[in-house]
């Protein structure tokens, strides 16, 4: 069995307007869907980062993946790997110039490039080979040791509006949250429709004060059996991470945690010494300073992270987040994982990855509650879930189908948008305010 066709489709999907510390979602976000056909007649799929740089840097592998067996993936990853050391030279601001997302949203980061574009052509090899040989793709690395995979609440400030743009405006279904109340309300509505037993609220959009409180009526809501989590994405300094991680000392607590408070390590991990020497012993969680292997061993020595959140998507496909599960479980350090606006595809490999990874000891994040049935991809239409968790059934491959006539309308869609990247502080500035710009720490 060869690939004997590689089909990439840039598509667009409506966004509602969410807030966080890189400012605001546009009315759509983008994607790239990944089609490679078999010899045999089988087709393997995945999703990924959208936009020009992504679907560049897919393209240029076109001549490496057409023509090669599904099977070879070590050798397709050695290739990527070789040539990744020259792709250093394309972050030239020595604030991006590390593999993490403290500056740069993710799918943006040039050197993150190759890890991201392998994993798309690995998720949709595996697939390929799981309906060539009648089997799930969990199964194909090792069998799994979930049969459910459970998923967090993830909250946003946001504004009134629901996403896309003029006729194909959407309805808003949570409304304006830019309170606490308006929070509490977001949550409680989204965990009765999707049985969400973890919630995660993204911060670093508000005065940390307003965000304290929001976590706080989230605990007087929910109590204390329901783990809480907040991420401001490195907005806050030292000394306001120290300041919030006391305020919210009880409610984190219980299977909760605090997610990249401030940029870097060294940051995080002075925040952490300081709150322990008040007896304080609250996780830590990161998925903007801690994005490869090395970074995991960097977070460990500093005592700055107790729970990663991997990725497949970035960290360079279902594989290496086994991998990277293993290595958790070696540290004695606890595993979630990562989201991005993403469909039923991406959900289904996140699903899988997760299966297949023992150690993944917390809820995972999905940002599947902000996308519509509307934009969604798959034959059948939207993933259920069921007590909060997506099952992960013994159908073939990641287990999903592509719904050609949603797809053509997808890609009609991003074909007439006049953006190609995400870009969430032109988005502030457009819709917000015309002065506003990220800065770290922003209190």
């Amino acid at each position: 069995m060869r690939i004997a066709e590689m089909r990439l489709h840039p598509i667009a999907i409506a966004d509602g307007p969410l807030r966080s510390s890189y400012g605001l979602h546009s009315p759509y976000a983008l994607r790239t869907i990944v089609e490679l056909r078999s010899t045999d007649g089988f087709t393997g799929i995945s999703e990924t980062y959208g936009g020009d740089r992504p679907l560049a840097a897919l393209e240029a592998l076109r001549a490496r993946v057409v023509g090669m067996d599904p099977f070879h993936l070590t050798g397709l990853w050695m290739d990527i790997e070789a040539g990744a050391a020259t792709d250093a030279a394309a972050a030239q601001d020595p604030k991006t110039a590390g593999r993490t997302q403290a500056w740069l949203v993710p799918g943006e980061n040039p050197l993150d490039q190759h890890a991201r574009s392998f994993a798309a052509i690995e998720v949709a090899c595996l697939d390929l080979i799981g309906k060539a040989l009648g089997r799930p793709v969990c199964d194909l690395v090792g069998g799994r040791a979930r049969h459910k995979v459970e998923f967090s609440a993830y909250l946003f400030y946001k504004h009134a509006g629901g996403g896309g743009l003029g006729l194909d405006t959407r309805s808003d279904e949570y409304g304006e949250a830019l309170s606490p109340d308006q929070i509490v309300k977001q949550a409680v509505q989204m965990c009765d429709t999707y049985g969400f037993r973890e919630i995660k609220l993204k911060g670093g959009v508000l005065d940390p004060d307003v965000e304290i409180a929001s976590i706080k009526a989230l605990y007087d809501t929910f109590g204390p059996t329901v783990p809480l989590r907040i991420d401001p994405n490195c907005a806050w300094s030292v000394d306001t991470s120290v300041e919030v991680g006391r305020a919210l000392k009880d409610e984190l607590a219980n299977g909760g945690y605090l997610e990249d408070p401030c940029a870097e390590l060294e940051g995080m991990a002075e925040v952490r010494r300081r709150l322990q020497a008040e007896g304080i012993t609250t996780d830590f969680a990161s998925n903007v300073s801690v994005t490869c292997f090395d970074h995991v061993v960097k977070a460990k020595q500093l005592d700055a992270v107790q729970v990663v959140l991997s990725d497949p998507h970035y960290w360079g496909g279902i594989r290496a987040q086994q991998r990277l599960s293993h290595l958790c479980e070696t540290l004695g350090m606890g595993l979630s994982m990562h989201s991005n606006n993403h469909l039923g595809v991406s959900l289904m490999a996140m699903a899988h990855a997760a299966a297949a990874a023992p150690g993944m000891t917390h809820a995972c994040d999905t940002h599947y509650p902000w996308q519509t049935a509307k934009d969604e991809v798959i034959v059948g239409g939207r993933v259920p879930f069921h007590d909060g968790c997506v099952e992960v059934t013994d159908r073939p491959g990641l287990g999903v189908e592509l719904d050609y006539d949603q797809l053509a309308r997808l890609k009609e869609r991003y074909e007439k948008l006049e953006y190609r990247k995400r870009d969430d502080e032109a988005e502030m500035r457009k819709h917000v305010d015309p002065n506003w710009k990220r800065v770290l720490p922003r209190w």
